[in-house]
C-alpha cells in the first residue's frame, strides 16, 4: 500500500528531505505532497543580503530548484498554501490555500516539520508600520527591495548588530544609503565576546556606518500617510526612511506547540539523533524549528544555520525513504562578514563557558594571513579558550581581513574531535607563504593556550 509523506515548509530542511525521501523510494511506494506558505521555495535565505546589496544580481541566482522542477521529480509541491493545525492523534493536517481562503483536510502517514524560523520583532510602536521590514524569506527580500526603489530617501536604519543586521547594512551602505545601526548591546555582534565585537564595532565605523551601542529602541515613528519616519530610543530620534530589523530569529514552533508536540528551553522542537520528535513514531522535524545538540556543552541549543538545516533533511528523508542516518549535533559555528571585515567563532565565548561553570584560559593573538613579506598579507585576532584543567579546546573567535574567516573550519574539526589545545599545535596544515605564515594564527593560538594551561596546572 502506498504511504503519504507530508511535508510543511518548502525550503532548506522541508524540500531536502522530500527529495532524498524521492529517490530512495519511488512515486509507486511513496506520494510526497509538500505545503509551503511563501511564494518561493528550496531558495538560498544565506544569499539575500548579497542579493539586496547587489552583489547577487538576479533573484532566481539564490534559488536552487523551481517549484516545477520538484513537481517534475513527482514531489507535489503547493505553493501559497498553509498549514494552520496539526492533528497528530489523527495523522493529518488542515492547510488553506492564501489566494482562495478555502481550507481542507490532508492526512499522512509520515510527517516533516520544516516551519524555520520568524524574526524577531521588537514589540514597541510602529514596527509594523510601512517601509519597516525583517529579512528572513525571499518574499522579505523582494519586499524591501521593492520599498527601496519607491523611497525617494537615502537613510536607513537598522535594529540590531547581529549576523542579520550588519550584513544588511553593508548591503544598505552597498546600494549608496547613509546607514545607522542602533544596536541595545554594548558592542555590535553579541556571538562574539565584546573584545573581538569591538574589532567590528570600529572597523564598521571606519565604513561610514554610524554604529550606536547601548540603544534600545522605544518606537517607529511614522508620517502622517503612516509610514516610517524615523527611530526613537531613549535618548535619540534617528530619521529613516526605511527600517531593516536584524534583531534575531526564534524558532516558528506556534503549529507544534498547538499540537502538543516537545519543545525545548529555547522553543525549538526536540527530536532524537534520527531528527525524529521526540515521542511521536511517524513525524520527524529539521532546520531552524529544531533545537540541536551542542556538542561542547552536551545540551540542546537553537542554532539557526541553513548548513544545518540542509544536513538535518538529508537525515530525515534517508530515515523516511528506509534508510538509517543520524544528526550528532553541531560546534556552532558560523562566519560572515562585513565589508572587507571577516567574521567567525565556533564553540563557546566566556559568557557561556562561565554559564557552563568550566574554568577556562582565553588567549588572543595578532597575526596575517599570508606570509608578512608575501604582498596583500592582512591582519587577523585570534581569540582561543581552553580549559584549565585537561586543556581542551573550547572555543575560537576570529576577525580579520581576507583569509581570516575560513580558518575557523580548523578549530571547528578540533572542536568535533574533542581535541586539546597542545594536540593541535602539531596538526599538520599546508602552508607556503600565499596562503599562511609557516605557523597558521589558529595554530599560534594554541600553543600560546597550550602554554597557559601549563602555567595555571594545579590552580
Amino acid at each position: 500500500m502506498r504511504e503519504r509523506l507530508v511535508v510543511i515548509g518548502g525550503d532548506a530542511t522541508g524540500m531536502s528531505a522530500a527529495s532524498q525521501a524521492r529517490r530512495l523510494r519511488g512515486p509507486e511506494e511513496l506520494e510526497i505532497l509538500a505545503f509551503e506558505r511563501g511564494s518561493f521555495a528550496s531558495y538560498s535565505a544565506c544569499g539575500i543580503p548579497y542579493w539586496v546589496g547587489g552583489v547577487v544580481e538576479e533573484r532566481d541566482a539564490l534559488i536552487a530548484r523551481s517549484p516545477e522542477e520538484h513537481r517534475a521529480r513527482d514531489i507535489d509541491l503547493r505553493m501559497r498554501t498553509e498549514v494552520v493545525e496539526i492533528d497528530p492523534a489523527g495523522s493529518r493536517i488542515r492547510v488553506r490555500t492564501l489566494d482562495s481562503g478555502a481550507e481542507e483536510w490532508t492526512s499522512y502517514d509520515k510527517l516533516v516539520i520544516a516551519t524555520g524560523a520568524r524574526p524577531v520583532r521588537p514589540p514597541v510602536p510602529g514596527i509594523n508600520a510601512p517601509g519597516v521590514h525583517g529579512v528572513q524569506t525571499l518574499d522579505d527580500g523582494q519586499a524591501l527591495l521593492d520599498s527601496l526603489a519607491a523611497t525617494e530617501g537615502r537613510r536607513a536604519v537598522v535594529v540590531g548588530a547581529g549576523y542579520i543586521g550588519v550584513e544588511m547594512a553593508e548591503a544598505l551602505v552597498q546600494r549608496d544609503y547613509e546607514v545607522t545601526v542602533l544596536n541595545r548591546a554594548a558592542q555590535p555582534m553579541a556571538t562574539l565576546d565584546p573584545d573581538m565585537g569591538q574589532q567590528v564595532g570600529e572597523a564598521m565605523t571606519a565604513m561610514g556606518i554610524a554604529m550606536v551601542n547601548d540603544a534600545a529602541v522605544t518606537e517607529i515613528r511614522t508620517d502622517d500617510a503612516g509610514r516610517v519616519r524615523a527611530v526613537a530610543t531613549a535618548d535619540a530620534e534617528y530619521p529613516a526612511d526605511v527600517v531593516v530589523l536584524g534583531t534575531g530569529v526564534r524558532p516558528e514552533t506556534t503549529l507544534a506547540e498547538a499540537a502538543g508536540l516537545p519543545l525545548g528551553d529555547q522553543g525549538g522542537l526536540l527530536t532524537d539523533l534520527a531528527m525524529r520528535v521526540r515521542g511521536h513514531e511517524n513525524i520527524w522535524a529539521g532546520g531552524d524549528c529544531v533545537e540541536v545538540l551542542d556538542l561542547v556543552l552536551g545540551r540542546e541549543r537553537h542554532i539557526a544555520l541553513g548548513t544545518h538545516a540542509n544536513k538535518h533533511g538529508q537525515v530525515i528523508g534517508t530515515n523516511v525513504g528506509g534508510g538509517y542516518a543520524t544528526f550528532p549535533g553541531v560546534v556552532g559555528t558560523a562566519v560572515s562578514k562585513v565589508c572587507d571585515l571577516e567574521i567567525a567563532r565556533t564553540g563557546l565565548r566566556e559568557k557561556e563557558a562561565r554559564a557552563a561553570g568550566l574554568r577556562f584560559v582565553p588567549v588572543t593573538v595578532e597575526s596575517t594571513s599570508r606570509a608578512g613579506y608575501y604582498p596583500g598579507a592582512g591582519s587577523m585576532r585570534v581569540k582561543m579558550l581552553a580549559e584549565r584543567r585537561t586543556g581542551r579546546l573550547l572555543g575560537v573567535q576570529i576577525v580579520g581581513r581576507e583569509g581570516a574567516a575560513k580558518r575557523v573550519d580548523i578549530a571547528a574539526v578540533a572542536l568535533t574531535a574533542q581535541m586539546t589545545v597542545e594536540q593541535m599545535t602539531a596538526l599538520d596544515l599546508g602552508y607556503a607563504p600565499p596562503f599562511s605564515p609557516v605557523w597558521d594564527p589558529v595554530l599560534v593560538a594554541a600553543r600560546k593556550a597550550a602554554v597557559a594551561v601549563r602555567e595555571t596546572a594545579g590552580r
